[in-house]
Protein backbone atom coordinates (compact mmCIF):
# COMPACT_ATOMS: atom_id res chain seq x y z
CA UNK A 1 0.00 0.00 0.00
CA UNK A 2 1.54 3.76 -0.76
CA UNK A 3 2.38 5.58 1.95
CA UNK A 4 1.25 8.90 1.75
CA UNK A 5 5.13 10.25 3.51
CA UNK A 6 7.88 8.76 5.87
CA UNK A 7 5.72 6.51 8.22
CA UNK A 8 6.03 7.53 11.69
CA UNK A 9 7.88 4.55 13.83
CA UNK A 10 6.46 2.07 16.20
CA UNK A 11 8.69 1.66 19.48
CA UNK A 12 9.20 -2.00 20.56
CA UNK A 13 7.05 -2.79 24.22
CA UNK A 14 8.20 -2.00 27.54
CA UNK A 15 8.36 -5.87 27.40
CA UNK A 16 10.61 -6.57 24.61
CA UNK A 17 10.42 -7.35 21.21
CA UNK A 18 6.87 -6.84 19.46
CA UNK A 19 5.27 -10.63 18.60
CA UNK A 20 1.58 -11.30 17.17
CA UNK A 21 0.56 -12.09 20.59
CA UNK A 22 1.40 -8.66 22.12
CA UNK A 23 1.54 -6.55 19.31
CA UNK A 24 -1.99 -4.03 19.02
CA UNK A 25 -2.78 -3.93 15.30
CA UNK A 26 -4.09 -0.64 15.55
CA UNK A 27 -0.88 1.05 16.93
CA UNK A 28 1.01 -0.88 14.22
CA UNK A 29 -1.31 0.59 11.66
CA UNK A 30 -0.83 3.92 12.81
CA UNK A 31 2.97 3.89 12.79
CA UNK A 32 3.50 1.73 9.58
CA UNK A 33 0.26 3.73 7.35
CA UNK A 34 -0.28 6.81 8.51
CA UNK A 35 1.25 10.02 9.12
CA UNK A 36 -0.96 12.89 10.16
CA UNK A 37 1.31 15.59 10.80
CA UNK A 38 1.80 15.46 7.35
CA UNK A 39 -2.16 15.05 6.79
CA UNK A 40 -3.10 18.10 8.61
CA UNK A 41 -0.25 20.18 7.43
CA UNK A 42 -1.20 19.51 3.80
CA UNK A 43 -4.86 20.80 4.31
CA UNK A 44 -4.79 23.14 6.58
CA UNK A 45 -1.87 25.27 4.29
CA UNK A 46 -4.21 24.50 0.92
CA UNK A 47 -7.21 25.33 2.73
CA UNK A 48 -6.00 28.91 3.54
CA UNK A 49 -4.46 29.11 0.06
CA UNK A 50 -7.59 28.70 -1.10
CA UNK A 51 -9.75 30.14 1.25
CA UNK A 52 -7.76 33.20 2.49
CA UNK A 53 -8.73 32.43 6.23
CA UNK A 54 -7.55 29.48 8.86
CA UNK A 55 -9.93 26.64 8.85
CA UNK A 56 -11.55 25.79 12.46
CA UNK A 57 -14.11 23.33 11.89
CA UNK A 58 -12.66 19.74 10.59
CA UNK A 59 -14.62 16.38 10.56
CA UNK A 60 -13.10 13.22 9.75
CA UNK A 61 -14.85 10.65 8.18
CA UNK A 62 -13.80 6.91 8.07
CA UNK A 63 -11.82 8.33 10.63
CA UNK A 64 -10.80 5.08 12.75
CA UNK A 65 -8.49 5.84 15.99
CA UNK A 66 -8.97 9.55 15.03
CA UNK A 67 -5.67 10.53 15.21
CA UNK A 68 -5.84 13.32 12.70
CA UNK A 69 -8.73 14.77 14.43
CA UNK A 70 -6.51 14.85 17.83
CA UNK A 71 -3.61 15.76 15.59
CA UNK A 72 -6.02 18.81 14.55
CA UNK A 73 -6.66 20.10 17.69
CA UNK A 74 -3.22 20.03 18.98
CA UNK A 75 -2.52 23.22 16.15
CA UNK A 76 -4.50 25.56 17.92
CA UNK A 77 -6.82 26.39 20.54
CA UNK A 78 -9.80 27.49 17.81
CA UNK A 79 -9.89 24.09 16.34
CA UNK A 80 -12.62 21.57 16.74
CA UNK A 81 -12.78 18.08 15.55
CA UNK A 82 -15.92 16.02 14.72
CA UNK A 83 -14.63 11.87 14.18
CA UNK A 84 -17.11 9.89 12.42
CA UNK A 85 -17.04 5.68 12.18
CA UNK A 86 -19.78 3.37 11.79
CA UNK A 87 -17.60 0.57 13.96
CA UNK A 88 -17.57 1.27 17.61
CA UNK A 89 -14.45 -0.64 17.83
CA UNK A 90 -11.81 1.71 16.77
CA UNK A 91 -13.86 4.49 18.44
CA UNK A 92 -13.62 2.99 21.69
CA UNK A 93 -9.54 2.18 21.36
CA UNK A 94 -9.31 5.97 20.25
CA UNK A 95 -10.63 7.43 23.72
CA UNK A 96 -8.23 5.17 25.46
CA UNK A 97 -5.51 5.96 23.39
CA UNK A 98 -5.50 9.41 21.89
CA UNK A 99 -8.19 11.45 23.42
CA UNK A 100 -7.13 10.32 27.30
CA UNK A 101 -3.79 11.65 26.15
CA UNK A 102 -4.83 15.07 25.05
CA UNK A 103 -4.88 17.91 27.51
CA UNK A 104 -8.27 18.58 28.93
CA UNK A 105 -8.97 21.73 26.83
CA UNK A 106 -8.11 19.70 23.04
CA UNK A 107 -9.65 16.42 24.73
CA UNK A 108 -12.83 18.60 24.94
CA UNK A 109 -12.63 19.68 21.15
CA UNK A 110 -12.68 16.57 19.38
CA UNK A 111 -16.28 14.54 19.42
CA UNK A 112 -16.59 11.11 18.53
CA UNK A 113 -20.05 9.89 16.45
CA UNK A 114 -20.63 6.19 15.62
CA UNK A 115 -22.80 7.02 12.25
CA UNK A 116 -22.85 6.55 9.14
CA UNK A 117 -20.97 9.00 6.93
CA UNK A 118 -23.69 8.93 4.48
CA UNK A 119 -25.79 10.62 6.61
CA UNK A 120 -23.91 11.68 10.39
CA UNK A 121 -26.70 14.21 11.66
CA UNK A 122 -26.90 16.22 14.18
CA UNK A 123 -23.44 17.68 15.24
CA UNK A 124 -21.65 16.99 11.72
CA UNK A 125 -22.37 19.59 9.42
CA UNK A 126 -21.24 23.48 9.04
CA UNK A 127 -17.72 22.26 8.71
CA UNK A 128 -15.21 24.41 7.22
CA UNK A 129 -12.99 21.00 5.64
CA UNK A 130 -14.15 17.17 5.72
CA UNK A 131 -11.59 14.47 5.36
CA UNK A 132 -11.84 11.45 3.76
CA UNK A 133 -8.24 9.25 3.99
CA UNK A 134 -6.55 5.91 3.88
CA UNK A 135 -8.67 5.59 0.09
CA UNK A 136 -11.54 4.29 2.74
CA UNK A 137 -14.49 5.83 0.46
CA UNK A 138 -13.54 3.03 -2.26
CA UNK A 139 -16.24 1.04 0.32
CA UNK A 140 -18.62 2.35 -1.87
CA UNK A 141 -18.93 0.36 -5.07
CA UNK A 142 -21.28 2.13 -7.30
CA UNK A 143 -21.57 5.60 -8.51
CA UNK A 144 -24.73 6.15 -7.52
CA UNK A 145 -23.22 5.17 -3.86
CA UNK A 146 -20.40 7.52 -4.11
CA UNK A 147 -21.85 10.16 -5.84
CA UNK A 148 -24.02 9.76 -2.70
CA UNK A 149 -21.66 9.74 -0.03
CA UNK A 150 -20.29 13.55 -1.91
CA UNK A 151 -23.32 15.00 -2.39
CA UNK A 152 -23.91 14.37 1.81
CA UNK A 153 -20.72 15.82 2.31
CA UNK A 154 -21.17 18.96 0.30
CA UNK A 155 -24.30 19.63 2.20
CA UNK A 156 -22.24 19.43 5.64
CA UNK A 157 -19.81 22.21 4.78
CA UNK A 158 -19.88 26.16 5.32
CA UNK A 159 -20.25 28.32 2.34
CA UNK A 160 -16.41 28.25 1.56
CA UNK A 161 -15.78 24.51 2.78
CA UNK A 162 -13.17 22.52 1.33
CA UNK A 163 -13.46 18.32 0.70
CA UNK A 164 -10.07 16.70 1.14
CA UNK A 165 -9.73 13.13 -0.17
CA UNK A 166 -6.60 10.77 -0.92
CA UNK A 167 -5.86 8.60 -3.84
CA UNK A 168 -3.64 5.88 -4.86
CA UNK A 169 -3.04 4.51 -8.46
CA UNK A 170 -0.87 3.41 -11.34
CA UNK A 171 -0.53 0.22 -13.14
CA UNK A 172 0.04 -1.65 -10.15
CA UNK A 173 -2.69 -0.90 -8.13
CA UNK A 174 -4.92 -3.78 -9.85
CA UNK A 175 -2.10 -6.58 -9.66
CA UNK A 176 -2.32 -9.29 -7.73
CA UNK A 177 0.90 -8.77 -5.22
CA UNK A 178 2.57 -9.02 -2.08
CA UNK A 179 4.41 -5.75 -0.57
CA UNK A 180 6.61 -5.91 2.39
CA UNK A 181 8.37 -3.07 4.12
CA UNK A 182 10.39 -2.96 7.43
CA UNK A 183 9.37 -0.90 10.22
CA UNK A 184 11.19 -0.49 13.40
CA UNK A 185 10.01 -3.96 15.60
CA UNK A 186 7.93 -5.46 12.78
CA UNK A 187 7.55 -6.02 9.28
CA UNK A 188 4.33 -4.37 7.36
CA UNK A 189 2.39 -6.43 5.13
CA UNK A 190 0.09 -5.24 2.37
CA UNK A 191 -1.25 -7.46 -0.15
CA UNK A 192 -3.69 -7.12 -3.41
CA UNK A 193 -5.19 -10.82 -2.89
CA UNK A 194 -7.75 -9.89 -5.66
CA UNK A 195 -8.57 -8.00 -8.09
CA UNK A 196 -11.88 -8.38 -10.64
CA UNK A 197 -11.46 -5.67 -14.18
CA UNK A 198 -15.23 -6.01 -14.51
CA UNK A 199 -16.31 -4.70 -11.23
CA UNK A 200 -13.40 -2.82 -10.35
CA UNK A 201 -14.05 -4.53 -6.88
CA UNK A 202 -10.61 -5.66 -5.18
CA UNK A 203 -9.51 -7.15 -2.23
CA UNK A 204 -6.66 -6.53 0.17
CA UNK A 205 -5.38 -7.24 3.66
CA UNK A 206 -2.80 -5.85 6.12
CA UNK A 207 -0.51 -8.52 7.74
CA UNK A 208 1.94 -8.01 10.39
CA UNK A 209 5.49 -10.23 11.04
CA UNK A 210 7.74 -9.89 13.98
CA UNK A 211 11.01 -10.92 14.36
CA UNK A 212 10.30 -14.27 16.48
CA UNK A 213 8.41 -15.52 13.07
CA UNK A 214 5.11 -14.52 14.61
CA UNK A 215 2.45 -13.25 11.90
CA UNK A 216 -0.86 -11.16 12.57
CA UNK A 217 -2.33 -12.87 9.58
CA UNK A 218 -5.28 -10.20 8.13
CA UNK A 219 -4.79 -7.30 10.73
CA UNK A 220 -7.33 -5.55 8.18
CA UNK A 221 -9.40 -6.62 4.96
CA UNK A 222 -10.26 -3.86 2.82
CA UNK A 223 -13.52 -4.91 0.06
CA UNK A 224 -12.73 -1.59 -2.29
CA UNK A 225 -13.86 -1.13 -5.39
CA UNK A 226 -10.01 0.31 -7.17
CA UNK A 227 -11.98 4.00 -8.67
CA UNK A 228 -9.92 5.70 -11.42
CA UNK A 229 -9.19 9.77 -10.64
CA UNK A 230 -11.19 10.63 -13.72
CA UNK A 231 -13.86 8.85 -12.16
CA UNK A 232 -13.55 10.89 -8.52
CA UNK A 233 -13.29 13.66 -10.08
CA UNK A 234 -15.95 13.33 -12.60
CA UNK A 235 -18.71 12.39 -9.44
CA UNK A 236 -17.26 15.19 -7.21
CA UNK A 237 -18.55 17.98 -10.13
CA UNK A 238 -21.91 15.64 -10.50
CA UNK A 239 -21.95 15.90 -6.60
CA UNK A 240 -21.78 19.94 -7.35
CA UNK A 241 -18.77 20.73 -6.10
CA UNK A 242 -17.61 23.96 -7.89
CA UNK A 243 -14.06 23.21 -8.57
CA UNK A 244 -12.24 19.98 -8.19
CA UNK A 245 -8.50 19.96 -7.95
CA UNK A 246 -5.60 17.30 -8.10
CA UNK A 247 -2.24 17.40 -6.27
CA UNK A 248 0.42 15.32 -7.59
CA UNK A 249 3.68 14.15 -5.37
CA UNK A 250 6.95 15.05 -6.52
CA UNK A 251 10.16 12.44 -6.32
CA UNK A 252 12.62 12.13 -4.56
CA UNK A 253 16.20 11.71 -5.80
CA UNK A 254 16.10 7.46 -6.11
CA UNK A 255 12.34 7.78 -7.60
CA UNK A 256 10.33 7.79 -4.57
CA UNK A 257 7.45 10.04 -3.25
CA UNK A 258 8.65 13.52 -1.89
CA UNK A 259 5.62 13.77 0.22
CA UNK A 260 5.61 17.97 -1.44
CA UNK A 261 2.00 17.62 -3.19
CA UNK A 262 1.76 20.39 -6.04
CA UNK A 263 -1.86 21.32 -8.36
CA UNK A 264 -1.62 19.42 -11.37
CA UNK A 265 -3.80 19.07 -14.60
CA UNK A 266 -1.49 16.41 -16.07
CA UNK A 267 -0.44 12.99 -13.97
CA UNK A 268 2.40 10.79 -14.80
CA UNK A 269 2.09 7.46 -15.91
CA UNK A 270 4.10 5.10 -13.32
CA UNK A 271 3.84 2.03 -11.31
CA UNK A 272 2.30 3.69 -8.54
CA UNK A 273 1.51 7.35 -7.36
CA UNK A 274 -0.23 9.19 -4.27
CA UNK A 275 -2.66 11.99 -5.04
CA UNK A 276 -4.47 14.45 -2.59
CA UNK A 277 -8.08 16.26 -4.14
CA UNK A 278 -9.65 19.38 -3.20
CA UNK A 279 -13.52 19.73 -3.79
CA UNK A 280 -14.12 23.36 -3.18
CA UNK A 281 -17.95 23.57 -2.26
Amino acid sequence: MAVRNKPRIAAPSRQGALTARTADPRALYEAAVQCVEAEIDFVDRRFKSLRGRLASRLREDFCATAATSCEWVKRRPTNTAVAVDIDPEPLAWSRVNHLARLPEDARGRVTLLRRDVRDVGPGGDAMDMILACNFSYWIFHTRDALRGYFESVRRSLVTDGVFFLDFFGGWEASKVQIERRRCRGFTYVWEHESYNPLTGDMTCHIHFEFPDKTKLRKAFTYQWRLWTLAEVRELLTEAGFSRVTVYWEGDDPKGGGNGIFKPTTTGESCPSWIAWISAEK
